[in-house]
């Protein structure tokens, strides 16, 4: 996602560019998103609002429930578009691909190729991979993800990513009332456990479980339905059914891990945008959002600064580095009070969850969506 939205706006704006994408087959890309405002305004100016509109769902409230199903805090969104200037639209993570591998055109994407190790000089920058092909530019930028090669090379060691104690089990089921309601973002919480679904488009549910675990722990996909069972038994019945409803062969199963912030984003002419910038636990819905904040930052400085390449990548970093920190830390520790890490705390939050105004929620969300570059 970071990689396509980068090279779209790039590619808009004038410069010729070149994707190099490690899978050799373009598959389905996972289950679910959540595109917070500021991403779609994002996507807006790329050109791409309706056709993002046209795969997104229709998420007007939200609502926490306790785990036996009690309403714990009903938030209507449409005060929140109003203050942002912007819907949000939950979508399918292979809809969002498919639409953006479109606009920047499939063919031009080249696949098979794994980047080993990065170089550059005072002129250019070029990516090496494993079949020993090169592809040099005036810029280079790292959007390999979690375990990224690029990464490395800017901090002079491997950066080793941050397990977060817990396991999230996601996927895609057709909506039905004995869910939720179709146009409701709910989330069970209690036990230090959540499950919840999410609006998107084709009439469909995005749902993920999450459950403290250690590492390391493995189950075979014929199995992940007792195993939901067993994790969420006496659970509201919506959970159950979700459950029952729910195909184990196409759900997956992570283990969640994010990225200490980075003391820099950019070296010379090569920059990190999205995940391997800033992995991030998806808890702050914000994961997607932020690699398409890198990618319009970035692009605004290549095009509005003449001095250098090095001096728009500078400028880059200058405005990105302290936003993605602060967010990485700031849905860290969501995680954690999330998944019992202090069960006091957690105890905590469900009660603050009774008694929080709706409008609380919304500022807080709103505050996060005005931080990026579209207010």
């Amino acid at each position: 996602m970071a990689g396509l939205t980068t090279g779209i706006a790039l590619r808009q704006a004038g410069y010729e560019v070149e994707i190099y994408e490690k899978t050799s087959k373009l598959r389905p890309a996972g289950a679910g998103i959540s595109l917070w405002s500021n991403g779609i305004k994002i996507l807006n100016k790329l050109g791409l609002g309706e056709k993002v509109a046209a795969i997104g769902g229709q998420m007007n409230r939200m609502e926490y429930r306790n785990q036996y199903g009690e309403i714990l805090n009903d938030i209507n969104l449409l005060p929140l578009v109003e203050q942002v200037g912007q819907r949000p639209y939950p979508v399918s993570r292979t809809d969002l691909q498919n639409m953006m591998l479109e606009a920047f055109g499939k063919e031009d994407v080249h696949l098979g190729m794994r980047c080993v190790s990065v170089e550059q000089n005072e002129n250019s920058a070029t990516a090496i991979f494993a079949d020993g092909t090169t592809a040099t530019g005036d810029v280079l930028i790292g959007a390999d993800g979690i375990h990224s090669t690029v990464r490395n090379y800017l901090g002079g060691k491997k950066v080793e990513p941050c397990y977060a104690d817990y396991v999230n089990w996601n996927g895609l089921v057709e909506a039905n009332p004995d869910l939720a309601e179709n146009d409701v973002w709910v989330i069970y919480v209690g036990d230090g456990k959540r499950a919840s679904m999410m609006p998107v488009g084709d009439n469909r549910f995005y749902f993920f479980f999450g459950c403290p675990k250690p590492k390391g722990t493995k189950v075979a996909p014929k199995d992940i339905r007792g195993e939901l069972a067993e994790i969420f038994a006496g659970w509201a019945q919506p959970v159950q059914n979700l459950i029952a409803q729910l195909d184990p062969e196409q759900v997956n199963r992570l283990e969640i891990s994010d990225i200490d912030p980075l003391p820099h984003l950019v070296k010379g002419r090569i920059a990190l945008v999205g995940d391997s910038g800033h992995a991030t636990t998806p808890t702050l819905g914000q994961g997607g959002c932020q690699a398409m904040e890198d990618a319009e930052v970035l692009c605004r400085y290549l095009v509005t600064t003449n001095i250098s390449v090095e001096d728009a990548l500078k400028r880059y970093e200058a405005e990105r580095k302290e936003r993605v920190a602060k967010l990485v830390l700031k849905a860290r520790q969501r995680t954690d009070t999330i998944y019992n890490k202090v069960p006091e705390e957690t105890q905590q939050w469900y009660e603050q969850l009774k008694q929080e105004e709706p409008k609380d929620v919304t500022d807080a969300i709103s505050k996060i969506i005005l931080g990026g570059p579209f207010h």
